[in-house]
């Protein structure tokens, strides 16, 4: 028996130890401590739809390499053999005679014929080809403001979602902090109510704020799950990491809002989408130039040199092979297409004035969204200043009103109506912040800024 213990026990030990080794591990995999600075980085590397705009760049590039092979020499080697079981004829070597329509031919050369040839088509005048190189290059910028574009929209992602879990960290220990206060004021309600020196209805109205404000702490932690996740989903991590973040709500109190108009041309100067816009006008332009350039001759230098030969039972040994070569100027002069040229012309200047009008309407959008940003930081930031006040008061207006209600002379329901009002103003000061902080990410974003501080 004393043996069987001294087995489990040093079993016990055993685990214990092996656990404790693997534990600092464990909680790296499961934990890791986060920065705004540190988000962004990694959201800028391993983001999947920035990898996803990202290989678009290389496919545009890849396109726009192609399409110069339009104006580079083509060389093309070929061969070929032919076994006839009949030897080829040849109309009108015997003539004709006079009492048959029938022309006469005959047979003769060989039964194996093979030959080989080396061709070059050097293009010398090809406007198509130029305008369609320049109209690639810039759909190949035009990738690369795609992903600026969504290296923004990450960003600013990236930036809400973690504002979002610091918030949610506040108001879950704001949540806690109130259920701690109702519970103190619970225990006390009953024992008064046990000492004789309290109702029955002042312990029911405890028990019930205590329970009312459980389901907040169920919904604030699912909610915090969730945007961990998301949170992993934008910074690429496919792991189970949570995320302890380090950074905390802080506000520059000395900040100011900047100007209406100043916002307005930083945002036309630096947004990509707004530039992509512009850009699809030179696209226009670009693809109706190369509608006309169809209607244009094409010109290339053409070259070919040959070697064939003629033989009968596979004697290539003993065949002769004579050269051909020559050299020319090849040109091909488009004269009637169905009409297609002419529509296409009509079709891209239709697309051209589409372009304009979107980039027009797409100015007069973003003067609405500079205004309701630069408001919305207006007026969250007065907001917080106030909220701040309240919340102060209502912390001040809890301690006296518990001062009052522990020398015996404020009742029951006005701590309650106290410590609601102390969580309301604290929340509502949250929520402030909250709000502010999503302002100044929202115009980041339609200034098409990328830094990380908030």
């Amino acid at each position: 028996m004393k043996k069987s213990f001294l087995n489990q026990y040093a079993g016990l030990a055993k685990a214990l130890v092996i656990a404790s080794m693997l534990s600092p591990l464990l909680s790296f995999g499961q934990a890791q401590t986060l920065s705004l600075q540190k988000a962004i980085e990694l959201a800028q590397g391993r983001n999947r739809d920035l990898r996803i705009d990202s290989i678009n760049i290389h496919k545009a590039k890849q396109q726009t390499a192609i399409t110069r092979g339009l104006l580079m020499p083509n060389i093309s080697l070929t061969g070929q053999f032919q076994h006839y079981f009949q030897k080829p004829v040849f109309f009108g070597l015997n003539g004709n005679t006079s009492n048959s329509e029938k022309i006469g031919y005959g047979r003769f050369g060989g039964e194996d014929i093979g030959a080989a040839q080396i061709s070059l088509v050097q293009p010398i005048y090809n406007s198509g080809a130029k305008h369609e190189i320049e109209r690639r290059k810039l759909l190949e910028k035009q990738s690369q403001l795609s992903f600026r574009q969504r290296e923004v929209d990450v960003v600013a992602q990236v930036k809400q979602n973690y504002v979002q879990l610091l918030v949610l960290n506040e108001r879950l220990k704001l949540q806690k902090e109130s259920i701690v206060r109702n519970q103190k004021a619970l225990n006390d309600s009953r024992s008064l109510l046990a000492q004789g020196r309290a109702l029955r209805v002042d312990t029911l109205r405890a028990y019930t704020s205590v329970k009312n404000l459980e389901p907040d702490v169920l919904r604030l932690t699912y909610a915090l799950q969730i945007s961990q996740q998301q949170l992993r989903n934008l910074l690429g991590d496919v792991s189970e990491t949570d995320y302890l973040l380090s950074d905390s709500l802080e506000l520059n109190a000395n900040e100011s809002v900047p100007g209406e108009d100043g916002t307005y041309k930083l945002s036309i100067q630096q947004r990509p989408d707004l530039q992509i816009l512009s850009l699809n006008k030179e696209i226009n332009d670009k693809e109706i130039e190369l509608y006309k350039s169809a209607r244009l001759p094409v010109v290339s230098f053409i070259s070919q040199y040959q070697i064939q030969t003629q033989t009968n039972q596979f004697r290539f040994g003993n065949a002769a092979y004579p050269p051909v070569f020559y050299t020319g100027v090849q040109f091909a002069i488009p004269i009637f297409s169905g009409n297609q040229n002419i529509n296409k012309i009509a079709l891209g200047k239709i697309e051209r004035q589409q372009a304009d009008v979107i980039y027009n309407n797409a100015q007069e959008q973003l003067k609405t969204e500079v205004k309701q940003v630069l408001a919305s930081l207006i007026e969250t930031s007065e907001r917080i200043k106030t909220q701040q006040n309240v919340s102060e008061t209502a912390e001040l207006s809890y301690s006296i009103t518990k001062y009052r209600y522990e020398k015996g002379v404020a009742s029951r329901l006005e701590l309650i109506d106290s410590e609601f009002a102390l969580t309301s103003a604290k929340s509502n000061y949250l929520e402030a912040v909250y709000d502010y902080l999503s302002s100044k990410i929202e115009l980041d974003r339609i200034t098409g800024n990328v830094k990380d501080q908030l």
